[in-house]
Order: structure tokens, then C-alpha cells, then sequence
């Protein structure tokens, strides 16, 4: 009998997401045109759990909404998606996170305003450890931090794997490192961390704080990660990039998969990269996702 109930946990954000397209971003005091709206949940954790779970694998979401019309829409894209949003917390009287992008496809690369949830941040105590318990990953982006500690501790008192998606050095971050497997930072993290232009110092840094492998995203510039001591570059796969939201995300996701299905790390970043530069060929962080088919022609590529 599989002891595992469910392949990953996540834990963070989600969000609804407003999309347009622009020629260029504009100057302040002008108006601007925009077109190709595109309305789809998104968040990090979540948008990363919708690809895992269109790839084949379980996952349940923990996270905080409103009581408003987005908070409904993003359990819905959540829902329709076979992420189970049964630990999914609605504050009453509240705002769900928000987030209105601009997206300029000739450069490849999105301006993002966005509103965190309005409502109190998930609590130690909302946590499902039970489901922590039953998980084969656990993955978060430490939006919720506490929550976030409190979860990944559980993890690791219980053998469970973690991913760390570090989007943003914020207080606790690094001691989130020290409880998770695999740490995986920002361009833009990596760059706050060190004070300068230097992915690898900063992947030095962090492997002192425990992760079996860390890593940071560099856009088109692709990946470098330190696994067990071992350096991997991995360059990003050259795409006419329409709409940079979600790469991250899906990044993520690739590098979960891969480790799920027992791949090497490299062969893993492989994939994350891989994946993430299909979601740059679409608007929106999820309408790229590679499919099933897509994904198992990559596999025969690659074999």
C-alpha cells in the first residue's frame, strides 16, 4: 500500500491574474494602449502546483483568499485544475491577492504591480500536518513565513522533501533554508543577498545553510546550481519570448517533477528550463504549461 496520500504540498501564494500586452512600457503622465487581456490564477505556488498536477501528480494547496469575486475565481482555477484547495483559507470581509501585469513581448519581460491578500496571513496552527505527514514534497515560497517554518519543519522531523521557491529576500527566508532540500533563488534574491552580481557566491552562501542543492534563475541567461558540490550551469532553451509571467513558477515545477521521478539535478534543471521557456511562448503563466504530449516528447528527446 502507497503510504503517500499526496505526491506535493504547497504552501503560499495565489493569486488572480490581469495580463495585457504592450508595444513598449510607457513614460509616466502618458496614456497607453494595451491589448490581448488575459485573465488566469497565479501565484507562484499555486501556478507551479497546476503544471505538476497536468503532468500527472497530486497536489493539495494551503494558502489565504478573501471572500471577494477573485478569491472565488482563483479556488476555481484552482479546482478545475485538480489541486485540492481543501486547506485553502477564506478571510471574511477581505481582499484576495491581485496582480495587473504588463507584458512586452519584442523585449520578453513583464512589469508587475500587485496586492498581497488583505487578510490575515496563514497561522502555525492552520497548517495540515497530517497531509505534511502523507506528502511526497513539500513546497513553498515562504510568503506565509511562519506558517512556512512551521510546515517545513514537519517536513524534515518526518523525512519529507522541501523546494524553496526564494523569490524575494524577506525576514526568514534563510532560516527556511536551513529546513529545506532543495533552495532554488531569484536573480533578484541572489543579488540582495550578496550585494552584487554574483549567482554562484550567493549559491555558495546558501549551501552553507544545509539544501542538498540550491540554485538561482537567471531569465535568459539561464541557471547555475550547486548540487553535493557539483556546479551546474544550465543555459535557458532560446525561444521568442511573448510573456515572461509564470517562468519562475513552472521552473519550479520542472525541477520537482524531475526529482519525483528519481532524475539526476541536472537532468532535472534540464527540464525546469525547458519547461519554463513554453510558458514564455504564451500569455499568461499557465496557458503554455507544456502538455502531457509535449512533456513526453522532451523525455524521448532526451533519452
Amino acid at each position: 500500500m502507497n503510504k503517500y496520500a499526496i505526491d506535493i504540498f504547497g504552501l503560499g501564494q495565489c493569486s488572480l491574474d490581469y495580463i495585457g500586452k504592450v508595444g513598449t512600457y510607457p513614460p509616466a503622465n502618458v496614456k497607453c494602449e494595451f491589448s490581448d487581456l488575459v485573465v488566469q490564477g497565479g501565484g507562484p505556488v499555486a501556478t507551479a502546483l497546476v503544471a505538476l498536477s497536468r503532468w500527472g501528480l497530486s497536489c493539495a494547496f494551503s494558502g489565504v483568499i478573501g471572500n471577494d469575486l477573485f478569491g472565488a475565481m482563483i479556488t476555481e482555477s484552482l479546482v478545475k485544475e485538480s489541486v485540492d484547495t481543501m486547506n485553502v483559507r477564506i478571510r471574511e470581509d477581505c481582499d484576495s491577492q491581485f496582480a495587473f501585469i504588463v507584458s512586452e513581448p519584442g523585449r520578453g519581460r513583464r512589469t508587475i504591480f500587485w496586492r498581497r491578500p488583505t487578510g490575515p496571513a496563514l497561522e502555525s496552527e492552520e497548517v495540515n500536518y497530517e497531509m505534511i505527514k502523507k506528502a511526497r514534497m513539500v513546497h513553498t515560497d515562504g510568503l506565509f513565513i511562519e506558517a512556512a517554518l512551521s510546515a517545513c519543519k514537519c517536513a524534515r522531523k518526518n523525512g519529507i522533501p522541501v523546494s524553496v521557491d526564494a523569490g524575494t529576500l524577506r525576514d526568514g527566508m534563510l532560516d527556511l533554508a536551513r529546513f529545506s532540500d532543495f533552495y532554488i533563488a531569484s536573480e533578484t534574491f541572489a543579488s540582495s543577498m550578496v550585494g552584487g552580481n554574483d549567482p554562484l557566491e550567493a549559491c555558495y552562501r546558501l549551501s552553507e545553510l544545509g539544501p542538498r542543492l540550491v540554485g538561482v534563475t537567471l531569465g535568459d541567461k539561464g541557471s547555475v546550481a550547486l548540487s553535493d558540490g557539483e556546479i551546474i550551469q544550465q543555459p535557458a532553451y532560446p525561444v521568442d519570448a511573448i510573456d515572461t509571467t509564470g517562468c519562475g513558477d513552472v521552473f519550479h515545477a520542472g525541477f520537482i517533477y524531475g526529482i519525483l521521478k528519481e532524475w539526476s539535478s541536472k537532468k532535472s534543471l534540464d527540464f525546469a528550463a525547458w519547461a519554463a521557456a513554453m510558458v514564455s511562448c504564451e500569455m499568461g503563466g499557465r496557458t503554455g504549461i507544456p502538455s502531457p504530449r509535449q512533456v513526453e516528447g522532451w523525455k524521448r528527446k532526451k533519452s
